[in-house]
Order: C-alpha cells, then sequence, then structure tokens
C-alpha cells in the first residue's frame, strides 16, 4: 500500500487581474478619504455639526472616542500635535489602520490571498483592556492630558 501524498503547505496565488484583487483595497481607500475629506471640510470644533457623546452629555466623563471627530478633523489638515491632543488613541488607531491597509494592498498586488490571522479571544480581551485603561485614566486629574 502506497503513503498518501503530502499536499504542499503553501497558499496558492489568487486569480484574477490586478484590478480586480485591488477594487476592495482601493474601495476602502476611496471610503476612508471621503470621510476624512468631510471630517476636514465639517469641523467637529463648530457646535452643532455632530451628535454629542450621549457617556460626556449624561455623566461628564469622556469616552474612548470623546475627542476623535476633533482628532480626524486635525489629521486631515495634517496638525498632528492637535490630534494627538484630542485623542491619541484614535490617531494610533488611524495609522494601525494606514499600516494594515499597505500590507492589505501588497498582498493584492502579489497576487497573494488578504486574509491574514484571525484574531482570538484574547486580542478582542486585550483591545477591551486597552480602552477601558484609556477610558479610566483619561478621566483622573493626572491623566488630564488625554483628555479631549
Amino acid at each position: 500500500m502506497s503513503e498518501p501524498v503530502a499536499r504542499p503547505r503553501h497558499r496558492a496565488p489568487l486569480h484574477g487581474g490586478l484590478p480586480r484583487r485591488l477594487a476592495a483595497p482601493v474601495g476602502a481607500l476611496a471610503a476612508a478619504t471621503a470621510a476624512f475629506g468631510w471630517l476636514g471640510a465639517v469641523d467637529p470644533n463648530e457646535p452643532g455639526h455632530y451628535p454629542v457623546c450621549p457617556l460626556l452629555h449624561l455623566t461628564g466623563l469622556f469616552c474612548p472616542a470623546c475627542g476623535g471627530l476633533r482628532s480626524a478633523h486635525a489629521v486631515a489638515h495634517g496638525d498632528l500635535g492637535a490630534a494627538l491632543g484630542a485623542n491619541a488613541l484614535a490617531v494610533a488607531g488611524y495609522a494601525a489602520c494606514a499600516v494594515f491597509w499597505a500590507l492589505w494592498v501588497s498582498r493584492a498586488v502579489r497576487g497573494r490571498r488578504t486574509a491574514g490571522p484571525r484574531p482570538r479571544a484574547v486580542h478582542w480581551w486585550a483591545l477591551g483592556g486597552l480602552l477601558l485603561v484609556f477610558t479610566v485614566v483619561r478621566n483622573l486629574p493626572f491623566g488630564s492630558g488625554l483628555a479631549p
């Protein structure tokens, strides 16, 4: 009896032309560009343009997203200092999204599958813990530098 043949463990390249492989990353870039363009044009520092944060309105506490729109507005205008002052965690999120988008495009151009490793429960718990710590610290007197 012959032994089963081992299959290679590498992933086969995707089929389809480059325009088809780049459609999703280019669409995501267009959506992000439109969102940042809108935030660049419609200033969140002016009252009445965007809804008020419900947690801030009801309790006076800053949520982890408070200042995120002002931060995106500052990024759209190239003011990294103001963006970090409004919401440093949001700026880190924008940078992470840019890195992941660049990896996505790189893999699409080379014809590789774009689905990377899936986050496990420990990753989601770590992200939740980071958001919780950021929220608590920015609402304490010694963390007032993180408040928007």
